[in-house]
């Protein structure tokens, strides 16, 4: 005998339903009700990722799952607001269990681990994607817009960049690395860290700052536009993983380094009297926060510089979903 298709509402209840202490009215009815605390801003954004475009078929379900979350996380972690609620709409090809199983675990699993409370969301028949709204809360007045770097301000970088583009670049066979590093450069990018906790501790310290998923310069580009100013990047200044230093197309490094994307590292800026407490702060949460550049007068710009101070040409600075 034939096993019964499980009902869209049997999926949404089965894998996708939990209780929401956090919110007022939780999944069930026809909008979720949610109280921020007293005081609090709240910082809403979303995010849709469609196979092809955001992720290769065949991507590990349970991975695809915390990305899905994490992608919006980090928006959240740019703009140091504590992360309260998601909601999560997903089309499907088929009702396939073992997968939406292993993808709400992911996600699950993630928004658990950051305090996030699912509030609703919707299930449909379609190709594969998914589109998660995220809300977070925010102190009024420290909230980190895109728009408040300051000329002599430092340019920091969490972490590293371009790990992402070289695990994409070896799972579609264009290039080969160690097993080891094939290994790290694939889970940063299926399966992003949101850099939440500073986010949130760079609140009173960052004048601005971003998340770096389209790219380093072309981000950081965001940043100069929304303050109107021009920022410089040293090239030598800019952290490198195992894997791109290993990389012996120094070429396709420099363009994975400042254009590869999918990092979800922070990009932010800061008055150079807080580099002490900054330096502190990676030490407190073991991420390198590196000083990679300065904000200068002028025109919107993002000059990348090489040695000398000699402008470097880059012709890839970031992903545009409508360009070539």
């Amino acid at each position: 005998m034939k096993a019964a298709v499980a009902s869209e509402f049997e999926l949404i209840q089965r894998y996708f339903t939990r209780p929401a202490p956090s919110a007022v009215l939780g999944v069930g009815d026809d909008c979720a009700l949610v109280k921020p605390r007293q005081g609090m801003l709240l910082a809403v954004s979303t995010d849709m990722l469609v196979e092809g475009t955001h992720f290769l078929a065949g991507t590990d379900p349970r991975r695809l799952g915390h990305k899905a979350l994490a992608v919006n996380l980090s928006d959240l972690a740019a703009m140091g607001a504590d992360a309260r609620w998601a909601l999560l709409s997903i089309a499907l090809p088929a009702a396939d269990e073992a997968w939406i199983a292993a993808f709400a675990g992911g996600f699950l699993a993630l928004a658990e681990s950051t305090g996030v409370d699912i509030i609703g969301g919707d299930t449909t028949r379609g190709p594969l994607a998914m589109s998660v709204t995220v809300t977070g809360e925010v102190p009024p007045g420290l909230e980190l817009r895109r728009s408040g770097a300051q000329v002599g301000d430092d340019i920091w970088l969490s972490g590293s960049t371009g790990d992402a583009a070289l695990g994409l670049a070896c799972l579609q066979g264009r290039i080969e690395l160690p097993e080891d590093l094939r290994t790290a450069c694939c889970l940063r990018l299926e399966c992003p860290e949101p850099r939440l906790e500073l986010g949130g501790r760079l609140r009173g310290l960052a004048s601005s700052a971003i998340d770096v998923s389209d790219g380093l310069a072309a981000d950081i580009g965001h940043i100069a536009e929304a303050s109107s100013v021009a920022a410089d990047i040293y090239l030598d200044l800019l952290p490198r993983s195992s894997a791109l230093s290993s990389c012996t197309d120094t070429g396709l490094a420099q363009q994975y380094l400042l254009g590869g994307g999918d990092d979800y590292e922070l990009a932010f800026t800061a008055p150079v009297a807080v580099r002490a407490q900054l330096d502190a702060l990676a030490q407190e949460l073991q991420l390198p926060l590196t000083r990679i550049g300065v904000i200068q007068p002028g025109a919107p710009r993002v000059v990348v510089r090489g040695r000398d101070g000699v402008p470097v040409a880059v012709a890839h600075r970031g992903y545009d979903h409508f360009q070539p």
